[in-house]
């Protein structure tokens, strides 16, 4: 137990030591150049932890290993949790039922597909696979973070797929803005979108929050219609992943069962955490409601700004896990897997920007 007599000390001073290594993640993700590329204190922290587990790492005492692995599992399904405090029923009520499809459409057939290309063509191990496309299937790095205890991985297989995301996170955030003006504004037919319909694009497509963001924000004369529509898109496919991980455990449970793998009897596989993330959202919900309909009432106003000091924390939090599980990654733990990876998750990003454009289109159309 990390928390027994023996441990406490050591647990203790390893909890802290990850909160420094995010506390340094935080504010180097604030710097400008950092900041306007859109990458999260998350990824800056998963490559603190990966420079500290393959250079540091003797350098300090073992006792603080617990530390580090209580921030990686426990504070992550904390972080998860309050997560839901970004996400609300109302958000997903404001797309409509073609946002709510396209996003629907696009985690499934993304988590699917790659899986089974990960799997079958490119010969990863299962936990590789379905780690890399909840990664560009969901949030990026989040649902990566996310789905790890569900599968019960080894850190350095979330590792790579986090590496994965920033690496064609990275590439949408500079390919969509030229795609845009370069094929999709300018012309007529199949090939046109709306502002908002772009929108839509982009937030059922790209990876991480930070980068559906950056992206309408890039377009020259974008407008709010496409940014607050690609926004609300991103985030419905993040409340997504509370069913989608309560189904993966469920499946897993099966698999089990089936392949015989569990000596006896099969216990069901229900990430609670993201039962309760769910929860959640539905008190910022209600919260929010209150605060429409209260808005000058000095109540809604501490409301609003518990929430976001809520969400300033649990940042925090996610980057601590984060930190945590890249300082449980050794690159030698990688040797073996050569380009697959790269091969895989690309497969997911070529399905992501041109499977997601037909079938955005394809929605439009027929709801």
């Amino acid at each position: 137990m990390p928390f027994s007599p023996q441990k406490r000390a050591g647990t203790i001073n390893g909890i802290l030591f990850v909160a420094i290594f995010a506390a340094a993640a935080t504010m180097i993700a604030g710097l400008g150049v950092i900041k306007n590329l859109g990458i999260s204190p998350l990824v800056v922290g998963i490559v603190l932890g990966i420079f500290y587990a393959n250079t540091l790492h003797n350098k300090f005492p073992s006792a603080w290993e617990s530390g580090i692995v209580f921030s990686g599992k426990k504070i992550l399904r904390f972080a998860i949790v309050f997560y839901g405090f970004r996400i609300t029923f109302q958000q997903i009520e404001q797309v409509g039922i073609e946002g709510f499809m396209v996003s629907l459409i696009m985690l499934s057939t993304t988590f699917i597909l790659g899986t089974f290309l990960a799997q079958k063509f490119f010969k990863l191990d299962r936990d590789t696979s379905m780690l890399t496309a909840a990664g560009a299937s969901v949030c990026g790095a989040a649902a990566v973070l996310a789905t790890e205890p569900v599968l019960k991985s080894e850190e350095y297989k979330a590792a790579i797929a986090v590496s994965m995301v920033v690496l064609f996170g990275t590439i949408s955030m500079f390919l969509y803005p030229v795609l845009y003006a370069a094929i999709i504004e300018p012309a007529t037919g199949f090939l046109h979108m709306a502002p908002s319909t772009f929108g839509m694009y982009v937030g059922g497509t790209i990876h991480e929050v930070a980068q559906v963001v950056a992206v309408p924000a890039s377009i020259p004369g974008a407008s709010a219609d496409m940014a607050n529509t690609a926004v609300i898109v991103k985030m419905t496919r993040v409340i997504m992943i509370a069913p989608m991980l309560i189904v993966l455990g469920i499946y897993l449970s099966y698999a089990a069962k089936k392949s015989g793998t569990t000596g006896g009897g099969v216990k069901l596989v229900i990430p609670w955490f993201a039962v309760y993330f769910i929860g959640m959202a539905g008190v910022n919900s209600l919260l929010l409601n209150y605060t429409d309909a209260h808005a000058t009432d000095a109540i809604a106003t501490t409301i609003q700004s518990l929430i976001s000091n809520i969400n300033i924390i649990d940042t925090f939090l996610l980057t601590m896990a984060m930190t945590a599980l890249g300082m449980g990654t050794r690159f030698a733990k990688f040797k073996g897997l050569g380009l697959a990876p790269i091969y895989a998750a690309g497969s997911m990003f070529i399905w992501l920007v041109v499977g997601g454009f037909v079938i955005t289109q394809w929605v439009v159309a027929t709801f």
